[in-house]
Formats: structure tokens, sequence, C-alpha cells
């Protein structure tokens, strides 16, 4: 049953539990507590009021020497004299009870509820005893009187336990209102309280509801200013929903980019496919066919793989990692290799400052070069010229830093990119891209239109400004239609 209950009803049924347990033990502690104390303030009170009858009793060896102010005073005779008992003396009080005695227990003055049962008890002098009567028990104190003409008397006093039960039975009555009370006012306090504490949890609920029931992923939690657990949970939520909602529109954008993208080559492979089966063709026909679906399909399955690497690195960078490695190093790889090629006779060269390290990811830095030279390719002109530098832009404030930049570069000694701004550039004297298109073509699957529809998948470099982002760096482009390009990386130590 607890189970299904909420987490206010539980967080409140355990709380009532311990507190009334709580209150439980607390009560009869008190109840404990007080009837040890009453006890003792009872047999406290029993030996103060003994005490102070001791001094209301005196003795005068003849009736001559009685002296009278006016007070009723009590006589007797003992011995070859009188006893005065001043009319102070208190036989009975609170209900305890003090007796004037002799030795053998016989009673002169005053009270005893018991007599015939302590006849037989021994005088103590100035020391507490305990006896039990029909199941209750007395406190009996006696003290020795010890003025002359007194010798063999002695005052006793009595009182019984139960003298307390009054004040015990108060206590009681006191506890069991007040605590009842109080324990029903922490209960609805405590479920006031967890109300309030769970009203962020309830928002967090309500707004994760909404965002499934609804079409709305732009909704967050808001729960004011705050920096305790539930706002940092809050906070977490809302990073998650803002992550969601980059790859809901992601997932979007890859779904309507990857449908109007393929459409173009699907028709023409169902085209083609159609074309072959509704007549007979011949060999060439049938061939021409084939290579025509061959060519479709392999834009298709380019056009898959460059949206797929373009997600991934937009939507989940951690999965690339970064390493300190030597950019020279790589750029003059990849240029050797790509060298190769000689498309259209275009000449690659490459020119690079030696030992430029950077921080960051080889696989990605690689793909950015091979997408900008690429690039050139496909748009260069025939026998023109790809151009790759690779340098370090500084600003030295003096000849001797100077000096020592020029030896450090003469002996191949690494260059950091925290010494300055590193420039990565590939030119070309291709086709050119008009003013008012250079920005547009970092655009995924942007192309201009005049000059290069049809070719390539449209996300080289989309994907070449990402792998910039990711690397904290900037990409540019200067261009001349019919004169060529400049495309320059530049990455900030």
């Amino acid at each position: 049953m607890l189970k299904k209950r909420s987490i206010q009803m539980k967080i409140t049924l355990w709380f009532s539990a311990a507190l009334i347990v709580v209150v439980a033990l607390t009560y009869f502690v008190i109840l404990s507590v007080s009837r040890q104390t009453i006890q003792k303030t009872i047999r406290d009170t029993l030996i103060t009021a003994v005490e102070n009858n001791v001094d209301e009793v005196e003795y005068y060896s003849s009736a001559s020497l009685v002296v009278t102010d006016g007070d009723v005073d009590y006589y007797l005779q003992h011995g070859d004299g009188y006893i005065e008992i001043d009319d102070d003396f208190l036989d009975e009080v609170n209900d305890i009870y003090t007796s004037l005695c002799q030795q053998d227990g016989t009673l002169l003055y005053g009270e005893n509820p018991i007599i015939l049962e302590t006849a037989e008890m021994d005088f103590v002098d100035s020391q507490v005893q305990r006896i039990r009567v029909d199941g209750i028990l007395y406190y009996v104190f006696d003290r020795k009187l010890e003025e002359e003409g007194l010798e063999g008397l002695w005052l006793r006093g009595i009182v019984s336990e139960t003298q307390g039960e009054v004040e015990l039975s108060a206590i009681s009555r006191t506890s069991l209102i007040l605590q009842p009370s109080l324990v029903l006012l922490a209960i609805v306090g405590g479920w006031l309280i967890a109300r309030r504490m769970l009203r962020p949890i309830r928002e967090i609920s309500s707004t994760a509801a909404q965002i499934r029931q609804g079409d709305d992923l732009k909704k967050r939690i808001d729960l004011g200013e705050g920096k305790d657990e539930l706002h940092q949970l809050a906070t977490q939520f809302n990073e998650m929903f803002t992550r969601l909602e980059d790859s809901f529109q992601a997932q979007q954008q890859f779904v309507s980019d990857a449908s109007h993208e393929l459409r173009t080559p699907v028709s023409v492979i169902i085209a083609q496919c159609e074309l072959a089966l509704e007549e007979v063709c011949t060999g060439d026909e049938y061939r021409e066919a084939l290579e025509v679906i061959l060519r479709q399909s392999r834009k298709m399955s380019r056009l898959i793989g460059d949206m797929l690497d373009f997600t991934r690195l937009e939507l989940q960078p951690e999965r690339y990692k970064k390493e300190d490695f030597d950019l020279t190093a790589l750029v003059e790889d990849v240029c050797q290799d790509m060298a190769l090629i000689r498309e259209k006779g275009i000449a690659l060269t490459c020119e690079a400052e030696e030992g430029i390290h950077i921080r960051g990811n080889r696989e990605l830095m690689t793909r950015l070069l091979m997408n900008l030279v690429s690039n050139a390719y496909r748009y260069g002109r025939e026998d023109g010229f790809i151009k790759v530098r690779l340098a370090v832009r500084r600003e030295v404030s003096s000849v001797e830093e100077t000096r020592e930049e020029a030896r450090k570069a003469a002996s191949g000694k690494s260059r950091n990119s925290s010494a300055g701004e590193i420039l990565l550039s590939v030119q070309d004297d291709g086709v050119g891209i008009p003013e008012e298109e250079q920005e547009n073509i970092f655009r995924r699957f942007y192309q201009v239109d005049a000059a290069r529809s049809g070719k390539g998948t449209g996300l080289g470099l989309a994907m070449v400004r990402e792998i910039a982002s990711f690397h904290n760096g900037e990409v540019t482009v200067k261009s001349t239609p019919g004169q060529g390009s400049t495309f320059s990386l530049v990455l900030r130590g």
C-alpha cells in the first residue's frame, strides 16, 4: 500500500510515525522523571516540616517560668516540669503528620495515621525510613530532641507516597492534552512543508508531461531563483530538454535534407529501371542504364555518409577526442597524397612551417583539409594550381625575439599554437564565387547554381565550418569570379 502513495504522503506518514514514537517516549520519560522528582520533593518537605517543629517544643522546669504572650499554646507535664508546644506546631499539613513521642513509641502529642504499624519501628535520628502499609509506601523521618528536659523525646514525621499522586495526575493530564495537540500541529505543519518542498518536483513532472504530450519542445522548468538541489535538478532537466530539442530539430533537418537531396537520384534510378523494363534494349543501352544507376547510387552513398558525419559532429562532438599532434606533418601528408590526383592537370603545392603543433582531432583536421583541396580540384580551371600554406602569425616585440624565431625555424624546433595564430589556407585559380554568394556556400546543401549545380553533396564546406568551430577556429573565404578563391582557417592558441 505504501508504494502506491505519493512522496508527500510517504514523508508525512513516516514523519508522523516517528513523531508519535518520540512523543510517547517523551511522555513516559516525563512521568518517570516527574515521579522521582515528586517523591524527592515529598521527602524533602517531610524533613523540612519536622525540622521546623523542633523549634516549637520547649521545656520549663517549673510553672513559674512559663511565659504567656497571648498565644494559645499546649502544655504537657513531663517529669518535674512542663513541655510547651507552641501554637505554630503543625501536627498535620499537606498530608504530612508530625507527632511528639517517647522513646518507647508512646504518643504525647500530634497525629500518626499508622501509629500501630510504626509502634515497633526503631527511632533513627535524621534519617528517612520506609514502611509499607496496605500496599501504600510511607516515609518516616525521626528527629531526636536534645534540649535540657527533653531527653528521650522524639519528633516523628510521616507522609505517604500517594501525596504526589495528585501532582503526578495533573502532569499526566496536561501531557495527554498538550502533546497530542502538538503532534497534530506538527503533522499538519509537516504536510504543508512537504507540499511546499515537493512543489518543484511537481513542476518538473508537469513540464515533462507537457513536453511528452505536446509538440512544444521549447518549454522549460521555471522554479525561479535558487541554488538548492531541486533547482540544480531543474537546471539539469532544462539542459537535457535543450539537448533533446536540438537533437529533434537536427533529426527533422536530417530527414528533410535527406528526403530533398535523395529525391533526384532516387527518381533517376527509378526512371532508368522503368525504362529498361518497359521495352527491350540493346546491351549498350542496358549498360548505360546500369552506369547511371551506379553513379546515382554512389552519389546517394556519399550524401548519406556526409550527412551522418555532419550530424554526428554537430550533436555529439564529445565523440571526437582531442590530442596534441604535429599539424605540419599532417598537412604535408595530405597534400602529398592528394597531389597524386592530378585532376584537370592541376598542380598542388604545399608550403608549411616546421614543427607547428596543435591540440585537436587529427581525423577531423584531415577531413577539413581534404574537403578544401577536393573543393579546389572540383572547381579549378584546366592546368591551374592549388597552393596550400601553413604558418604561424606572430607579433614580435624586439629584434632579439625575431632572431630567436629565425633560429628556431632554422633548427626545426617545434612551434606551439600558443605562440600566436595558426593560418592554414587553400588557394586556387578556379571559377571563383560571386561576393553575394560567399557566405551562403557554408550552408548545408547550398550550391551556387551557375557553376556548382550537380557537383558534390553540398556538405563539404558546411563540414569545414563545423570542424573549425570544434577547434575554436574560424574559416573565411576571399574570391573573385573568374580568378579563383582562397579559403583560410585561423586557429587561435
